[in-house]
């Protein structure tokens, strides 16, 4: 079984990686671009057979070590 996590910056949280994104992007001429942020992907293979035991264990390693919790939020998707 395989995991994927996303991980973003809560809204309202200042992201200067995403406007340094922005900005380059303006500079090279994509000018349609008015936001960007930034996140990270983290994709787990897993052991377990059940989805639900699966996204629960990934859960706890959000919650432990993956993303901070107090500015980031997660997104699991399980792949069978």
């Amino acid at each position: 079984m395989r995991a994927r996590v996303t991980i973003t910056l809560k809204p309202g949280v200042l992201d200067p990686q995403g406007k340094a994104i922005e900005g380059a992007l303006a500079g090279l001429g994509f000018g349609g671009v008015t936001a960007a942020r930034q996140g990270k992907v983290i994709d787990l293979d897993l052991a377990a057979r059940d989805e639900a035991a699966a996204r629960e264990e990934v859960a706890a390693m959000c919650e432990a070590l993956l993303a901070n919790t107090v500015v980031e939020r997660y997104d699991i998707a399980i792949e069978g």
